[in-house]
This record gives structure tokens, C-alpha cells and sequence, in this order.
């Protein structure tokens, strides 16, 4: 698999627009955020142990913690070991609010564990919010899935727990991180019919070099500049192989709200999730992307991909 670099900022929206009729100003809105939160549900917790197994510390500001330090597999960066203590320690901080908790975490994956983790996210309510890596040359690859939630603490610990048992299941499986996604699931040489994912898709595909490709171009702006598929903003598909054994990979540009449904879309018809990032700052709105990667009988990848953008158009 490649490697994926991503600056990963996240925010709700950037730039400014002028208040409207009955819409709140940033003063007013701040002001209710600040009466909302001002005398937020301490968390308990116990609770917090109770659901993720896991005695927390509790921070001077209230925050209680858990962490779980990935010392089952040993890395080394840069041709030198390197400690868990340094940077390849899960975590997952819960805060109170008004009515009940909002968690936030960061957990270490590698390759094999990503999308088990990722599956008993969403099984127990959770939202993730970004793959990427923090390292060059590390060995095995590593790379840091963000999670978060809101709702009852101690649930929300459960769903913490699951993530990371799912993680401890994959390696007591196999002690030492795959090579491969594994499966039988090889690319063959031949060739691809693009009319039939044409077809199933609902898009023109563009063929060259062997690859069939097709590209969905979205519009934006970025520091108050317009643009559109020209500069990026594009979803992307490309197909590879034999119309028997082919593998697909590419990306999905998405606003916040889409995020979560294309996420769980791509893993329930089958597809690697590789990386949630994004490309660029001070855009408007604010697009996030996500690279997957897929193998199987080329029209079932296209129809599967087909579900996952129906997913998105109808995400809130």
C-alpha cells in the first residue's frame, strides 16, 4: 500500500459571511455555547472504567483519560527502535457537557487492524475522523485512526473498548502486522469493459494506459477564490485489471455532513478506507477526502461504489 501523508485539520466550516434576518451573530452564538457549557456534567469516572475496562487518570481539568501504549508489536523508525512512551500510544479523552459526554481519541492501527477497528467504531455509535500517519520510514508502517462521540460516558467507553479489543483480536491472530490486505482476491491482466462500469456507475469513463477511470467534479471556493474540479475538488475512481479480478482505489471529496455516511457506505460493500484527510485550508466549504481501495469482479466493485455515492447524495 502506499503511503499517505495528511495534514489533518478539522473544523466545522471557515470563513465569514454577514448575519442574516433571525440568524444569531458570532457573539450571540458564542454566548449560548458558553451558557450551555457553563456548568457541563462532570464525568464520572468510574463509569469510564467500568465501560472501557481500563483505570483513567483525571486530569486537572476534569478531562478523564485512557490509553493503551502499543508495545505488542515493535517499530522502529528510521532504521532505530522506537518506543511506545514517543508517540505509538492509543487514547481516548472524555469531557462532560450539558447532558452527558463528549469523547475524542487517537488510536494506533497498523495496516491489518484499520478496518476491524474501524467496523466496531461504527458498530457501537462512534464517528472517526481521520487516518493518516505521523512517521517516514517506519517499520511496520504505522498510522493513527481519531475517533470521537457524544452521548452517555460509560457507552461511550464501551464503544472505546470494542475498538481496541477488535485491535488485540487481529494480533492475536497474527502477532506480526500483514504484508496484504490477505484473501484470494488477486488482480489479473486483461482487459475491462467500460461501457458495462460506465453503465453501473452512470458516468463517461476516461481509458488510458490499461486504468478505466471515472471523475465527479464538485464547486467551491478557497480564500474567496472559486473553483471546482480543475483544482481538486473531485471525486475519482480507477479501475485496474481484468473485468474478473480487478482492483479499484480513489476518492471521495466530501463536507462534514457526508463524512460518516461515505465511511460507513465503503465498509459495508467491502472497500479498505486508507486515509481521511484533507487537502486543503481555507476552503469554503470545507471539503474533507477519503482513499479506499478495493479488489473483486470489476462490476461488483462499480456497483458497490455506485451504493456509496447514492449514500452520500442522500447524507443530511
Amino acid at each position: 500500500m502506499n503511503r499517505i501523508l495528511a495534514l489533518v485539520v478539522f473544523a466545522l466550516g471557515c470563513g465569514a459571511t454577514a448575519p442574516v434576518a433571525n440568524e444569531p451573530t458570532g457573539n450571540e452564538i458564542a454566548e449560548e455555547a458558553t451558557d450551555d457549557a457553563a456548568d457541563p456534567r462532570q464525568v464520572d469516572a468510574a463509569a469510564v472504567a467500568r465501560g472501557a475496562g481500563v483505570e483513567p487518570t483525571v486530569g486537572d481539568d476534569g478531562v478523564v483519560k485512557v490509553t493503551w501504549a502499543r508495545t505488542d508489536v515493535q517499530v522502529t523508525v528510521d532504521g532505530s527502535a522506537f518506543p511506545a512512551a514517543a508517540g505509538l500510544t492509543s487514547w481516548a479523552a472524555f469531557t462532560g457537557t450539558a447532558t452527558g459526554a463528549m469523547l475524542m481519541g487517537d488510536t494506533v492501527v497498523f495496516e491489518d487492524e484499520a478496518g476491524a477497528a474501524m467496523d466496531a467504531a461504527f458498530a457501537h455509535g462512534l464517528e472517526v475522523s481521520a487516518i493518516h500517519n505521523h512517521f517516514f520510514f517506519d517499520r511496520p508502517p504505522v498510522y493513527f485512526m481519531h475517533i470521537g462521540g457524544m452521548g452517555d460516558a460509560e457507552q461511550l467507553a464501551v464503544g472505546v473498548r470494542a475498538v481496541w479489543d477488535a485491535i488485540r483480536a487481529v494480533r492475536a491472530e497474527t502477532p506480526q502486522p500483514s504484508d496484504d490486505f490477505g484473501g484470494d482476491a488477486a488482480i489479473a491482466e486483461g482487459t475491462l469493459d467500460a461501457s458495462a462500469l460506465g453503465d453501473a456507475l452512470d458516468a463517461e469513463p476516461a481509458v488510458a494506459g490499461g486504468v478505466v477511470k471515472f471523475t465527479w467534479a464538485r464547486e467551491g471556493a478557497m480564500h474567496g477564490v472559486r473553483i471546482g474540479g480543475g483544482m481538486g475538488l473531485t471525486t475519482w475512481t480507477a479501475f485496474v485489471g481484468s473485468d474478473g479480478a480487478a482492483s479499484v482505489d480513489g476518492d471521495f471529496i466530501m463536507t462534514a455532513e457526508e463524512v460518516q455516511p461515505v465511511l460507513r457506505a465503503l465498509r459495508q460493500h467491502g472497500f479498505h478506507v486508507v486515509a481521511l484527510h484533507n487537502h486543503m485550508i481555507g476552503g469554503e466549504p470545507f471539503f474533507y477526502f477519503t482513499h479506499y481501495w478495493g479488489t473483486g469482479p470489476a462490476i461488483e466493485l462499480a456497483r458497490g461504489l455506485a451504493a456509496v455515492r447514492e449514500a452520500q447524495d442522500i447524507a443530511p
